[in-house]
């Protein structure tokens, strides 16, 4: 056993040198210091990536099934009133959302961009004092209220009680309504006249569309759509107007949720228009994005490519309605971004391998020196006896 211990004290894998073979210069000083000041560089590089997480990037086959999409928008039209804009969408599986109010904002905009009014879409309507019945007589203290719906009733007991009501009932049986002031509700409610009274004002309307994950479109434009002969139109002739400015800004756009790097293409994009009408249309290339933290808390969002174009108007052509389109695709391979850290022992290993490797070339660069000035020396020598 003592043995063993006498053979474990003199096992050293690194020999000292005796003092009698290497003497202190100012060239070695100089090299122990630079290598000193390139470890700590190169120390403090590898412990900055150690406590900041990497980002692993895969692409792998989407197979989610029969998932929903979540578009977040933010748009601006500087000259286009919010009591004539709607917004609609629809997709290749047939499912159609038209006149969307639910979860959209919009906010009137003078003539410099200042808020007027901000206000839920379609909530609200004035109150109308003995509006019309549906039999024909005026409202009485101890009736219901039954307006008509002119014409547009899909049973006898149907009632339009509010000028929108009407359109709505129009919009179903595929029909526009050319003349508001013809309809008692939206006489009294004041249809044309504030129509009038918001012309020249701008709108910036925000907020949330829920569609199914497949190709489809959602789109901006004047006036109530409609299906008219399996053709998506718009009750423009209420409005009086040949033309529609729909010059926009996108304030913001985005399919699903913010993730920390995530760039949406379309922020902050401006349009402006230079023919009297015509469609702007926005082709979007959508990928899934999955992204995890170094929690293990995942986002599934998405990324997206667009291309644009502008398509001018047809002269009687129902499809060449004034609108701002955006048509989406889903991409078939989803993109996972997986954040983690460095492990330590990757870590311990690079520092390891930096000390030892600075302090190696340095003792090679120290010996070189010292060598080179002895054998400059013992020339000099040979040189005066010679």
């Amino acid at each position: 056993m003592a043995g063993m211990m006498n053979k474990l004290k003199k096992l050293d894998v690194y020999p000292k040198i005796n003092e009698d073979f290497y003497r202190r210069t100012v060239s070695g000083g100089i090299i122990t210091l630079v290598s000193s000041v390139v470890m700590f560089l190169l120390f403090f590089s590898e412990l900055r990536l150690y406590l900041h997480a990497v980002t692993e990037t895969k692409l792998v086959v989407d197979t989610a099934r029969g998932e929903t999409l979540r578009i977040n928008f933010d748009i601006t039209f500087p000259a286009l009133s919010c009591s004539i804009l709607s917004v609609d969408a629809m997709d290749v599986s047939g499912e159609q959302h038209l006149d969307v109010k639910h979860d959209i904002i919009k906010k009137r905009l003078d003539v410099h961009g200042n808020v007027i009014e901000s206000r839920q879409d379609g909530i609200g309507a004035p109150k109308i004092e003995k509006p019309l019945q549906k039999h024909g007589g005026r409202l009485e203290h101890n009736e219901k209220y039954c307006g008509s719906c002119y014409g547009a009733e899909v049973a006898d007991d149907d009632c339009c009680n509010s000028c929108e009501d009407v359109r709505e009932a129009y919009r179903k049986k595929g029909w526009g309504l050319s003349n508001p002031n013809l309809i008692d509700q939206c006489k009294r409610e004041g249809f044309l006249q504030r129509i009038k009274d918001e012309e020249g004002e701008g709108c910036n309307i925000y907020g949330s569309l829920e569609v199914n994950k497949v190709a489809g479109n959602f789109h901006f434009a004047p006036g109530k759509s409609f299906q008219q002969s399996d053709v998506h139109v718009h009750d423009l002739l209420v409005f009086q107007k040949d033309s529609f400015n729909l010059s926009h800004k996108i304030n913001r756009l985005a399919f699903g949720d913010y993730f920390p790097g995530a760039m949406n293409p379309l922020d902050s994009v401006e349009w402006t228009q230079e023919q009297p009408s015509g469609m702007s249309q926005y082709f979007i290339k959508v990928v899934p994005t999955v992204y995890t933290d170094v929690n293990g808390h995942t986002i599934q969002s998405n990324q997206f490519s667009v291309m644009e174009h502008f398509k001018g108007a047809e002269m009687g052509h129902l499809q060449s309605i004034p609108a701002v389109y955006f048509f989406y695709d889903l991409s078939p391979i989803k993109v996972t971004f997986t954040e983690q850290h460095v492990s330590f022992f990757h870590f311990l290993t690079n520092v390891c391998a930096i000390v030892g490797g600075v302090f190696t070339v340095s003792e090679m660069l120290d010996s070189s020196i010292y060598c080179g000035q002895k054998v400059f020396k013992k020339k000099m020598e040979i040189g005066k006896l010679g």
